[in-house]
């Protein structure tokens, strides 16, 4: 069993990687002085994941939403649903899937090796039948329904549908009622076997907890898997986005608006890095403490949820900017100007060690907690960097590397406006 300590020289701090006999990686960072443990257990098996191949050449085309629907059938066991196993424990459980990876999580104070327990064999236990997929198809038919109406995720998902043409990034994660009815057990068994092979996955664990208890309990419940090298299909997503704006009528009090740019993206761990640079540039553009920000809020043009965010995975990188305005039009002439003004002027030395420092201050603050250590964890195996590298990258910036971000991954001409209004306000 193959042991390695990961030391940040910047915090003094720690994890181990395991690699177990089963091929499961595990990323274990006890943290001193805490009270909770929070497990995440995740494959690399997100929405985006439309079709792949295990190396016979086939091309695997499955319908849109499975691995969301994977994810909630997991839950299920011929025992019954896990979530009453971790009543029993006292664990508070969860799972999530985005674009890029599936995770199954538990958060506890004690109790802890019983709730690893039942995590390790959830995932690694599956049991689909044609009648169990015919029921979950109508439970998150409604889930998908329900998102429809969601203006929050339609002003998201929107926008993504704007900025990109090909990459099934734009589709909703869930996928559709139409796409989700095409899924049976076959092809449940065919993407969990593909992308849930141990040795394509990793266990992350942060806070209290001894890691000779997971090496145990990955001994007592983990059988050696062989290795499968997954292939999934190549996007070639055009240059140009798809359209400049788009427009919906739900019902909100005010309307809501997201302002995208279409990063160049590049290879997962490359975007994956590029985030941190992104979010330190957000932060220069319409941070709270910019002239752009202080200008739009006192004429109000935006108002204190007004936002930004950097997302990143494989083959794509989005900076978004969102709030609410009673002109969102204008927010969006705005701000892209103020970004070719920057862009023209340069960022000044005062402005970037402002952010940078601001930044560097967060990230610190992520390594300090246990969910986001966790998590970190996670994206650090599956993009294949080394966990602590974002606050190392934070800590050499330069000037120069941002006023290369800026002008690389803010093109005018690549970005879009989303919006979301009121009935009232659209028939006006």
């Amino acid at each position: 069993m193959l042991t390695e300590s990961v030391a940040s020289r910047r915090l003094g701090e720690g994890y181990t990687r395991i690699e177990h006999p089963s091929g499961l990686t595990l990323m274990l960072c006890p943290m001193k002085g805490y009270s909770t443990a929070y497990a995440l257990f995740a494959a690399r098996c997100g929405s985006i994941d439309d079709s792949f191949s295990t190396g016979d050449g086939e091309m695997v085309q499955v319908p849109n939403g499975i691995a969301h629907f994977l994810e909630h059938k997991l839950f299920e066991s011929e025992e019954g649903d896990a979530f009453e196993q971790y009543a029993k424990t006292g664990a508070s459980a969860n799972a999530y899937t985005s674009f890029d990876r599936t995770a199954y999580l538990f958060g506890c104070t004690d109790r802890f090796r019983e709730s690893l327990e039942i995590l390790l064999n959830l995932v690694t236990t599956p049991y689909f039948t044609e009648q169990t997929v015919q029921k979950e198809q109508g439970i998150i038919g409604q889930e998908i329904r329900m998102y429809d109406d969601d203006p929050d995720w339609r002003v998201y998902f929107n926008l993504l549908g704007a900025l990109y043409q090909e990459h099934p990034i734009r589709i909703d994660i869930a996928g559709t009622v139409e796409s989700i009815a095409e899924i049976s057990a076959d092809l449940l068994y065919r993407c969990y076997n593909a992308f849930y092979n141990l040795n394509n996955m990793v266990l992350s664990i942060a806070g209290n907890f001894e890691i000779k208890d997971v090496v145990e309990a990955c001994d007592k419940i983990l059988k050696p898997a062989a290795p499968v090298r997954v292939s999934t299909r190549e996007v070639r997503e055009p240059d140009e986005i798809r359209a400049r704006r788009v427009e919906q009528t739900l019902e909100v009090a005010a309307p809501l608006f997201q302002i995208g740019f279409k990063g160049r993206a590049k290879s997962y761990r490359e975007n994956i890095l590029a985030q941190v640079t992104g979010e330190l540039v957000c932060d220069l553009i319409a941070g709270e403490s910019t002239a752009l920000y202080r200008e739009l809020y006192d004429e109000g043009l935006i108002n204190a949820v007004f936002d930004t965010e950097v997302m990143a995975g494989p083959n794509y990188l989005v900076n978004i900017f969102s709030g609410e305005s009673r002109d969102p039009d204008a927010v969006f002439a705005r701000l892209t100007d103020g970004v070719r003004a920057l862009q023209e002027r340069g960022i000044s030395e005062e402005d970037f060690e402002r952010a940078r420092r601001a930044a560097y201050g967060r990230y610190v603050g992520i390594y300090g907690n246990v969910e986001s250590m966790a998590g970190m964890m996670v994206l650090a195996k599956l993009a294949d960097f080394g966990a602590y590298e974002p606050l190392d990258l934070l800590g050499e910036l330069t000037l120069n590397d941002a006023q290369a971000f800026l002008r690389e991954n803010f093109d005018t001409e690549r970005c879009a406006l989303s919006v979301v209004r009121g009935p009232r306000e659209a028939r006006a």
